[in-house]
């Protein structure tokens, strides 16, 4: 199948302002591209990209005073396939995982595994490891969170969103990730592309996805606590230990965010959206 997706922002900035901005697909997804994708700014302005320490691509601007629109947009080829499910990968005991892994089961800022790790081992050390141990904890985070764009908060970290149990999709992933550092499993925060491809209707408002990946049995596999079921048509943007790492806009001077739109939809190979 083939995804149409892509988004735009629009800032008011008082004053020139830099920004860092992940809004390209990871260069693992850029085979997957029909074109390169499209990065547009209105007012034209000069940008660059490189690529970060966790291998993301990040582009760099200075939004000048005054009203600029931010849009993206790309055609990928997707599997149609739901995300792999692979009961009996194991999870490896820390000794033996390789050093570069070794940071995914540390604390970060959102992740604070500190206040977590008494309550984790209560409540999956005893229980089953590697792949099932996972799934238990997107089980547990999946039903101890209540979803509600109303409860989103940048500065909500795991612990805060399992005492208020409410957040968004972020705080899922933030939730789930710092339980399974907490008890031995290298985990990642995700962000990317989701569409509602193979779900009931209703659909609800489009927004950038976030899920995580753990590392088992030598290499790294999706889950996702927020929708707790396997998905079709994700679209990896970036990967890092939370939300930090892999913010959609990080800005260093004062703004507003004036508008948002995120979509993703399948379409036909002429671009024709697919009506479901």
């Amino acid at each position: 199948m083939h995804i149409s997706a892509g988004c735009q922002m629009t800032y008011d900035c008082p004053q020139p302002t830099p920004m860092l901005l992940t809004i390209s697909p990871h260069p693992s997804r850029e085979p997957d591209l029909l074109a390169p994708q499209s990065v547009t700014f209105n007012p034209p302005i000069p940008f660059r990209q490189y690529l970060d320490g966790f291998g993301n691509t990040c582009t760099r601007i200075v939004a000048p005073a005054g009203r600029l629109e931010i849009s993206t947009a790309l055609i990928a080829r997707d599997s149609g396939l739901v995300d792999p499910v692979l009961p009996l990968a194991r999870q490896h005991p820390v000794e033996q995982l390789p050093d570069e892994i070794l940071v995914y089961l540390l604390g970060s800022h959102y992740c604070d595994t500190d206040r977590l790790a008494d309550i984790a081992w209560k409540l999956f050390g005893q229980g089953p490891t590697g792949w099932g141990r996972v799934q238990s904890i997107c089980d547990f985070t999946h039903s101890r969170i209540k979803f509600g764009y109303e409860h989103a908060r940048p500065t909500r970290t795991a612990s805060e969103a399992f005492y208020e149990q409410r957040g968004v999709c972020r705080d899922y992933a933030h939730l789930a990730v710092t339980l399974c550092r907490c008890v031995n499993i290298p985990a990642r925060y995700c962000t990317g592309f989701l569409g509602d491809i193979g779900t009931p209707k209703p659909w609800g408002t489009m927004d950038f996805a976030a899920w995580f990946e753990v590392y088992l049995d030598g290499a790294w596999h999706t889950f996702d606590a927020r929708n707790n079921t396997p998905r079709i048509g994700r679209i990896l943007m970036a990967r890092g230990r939370d939300a930090t790492d892999v913010a959609i806009a990080t800005t260093f001077g004062p703004n507003t965010l004036a508008n948002f739109i995120v979509f993703t939809d399948e379409v036909l190979e002429d671009g024709t959206k697919v009506e479901e």
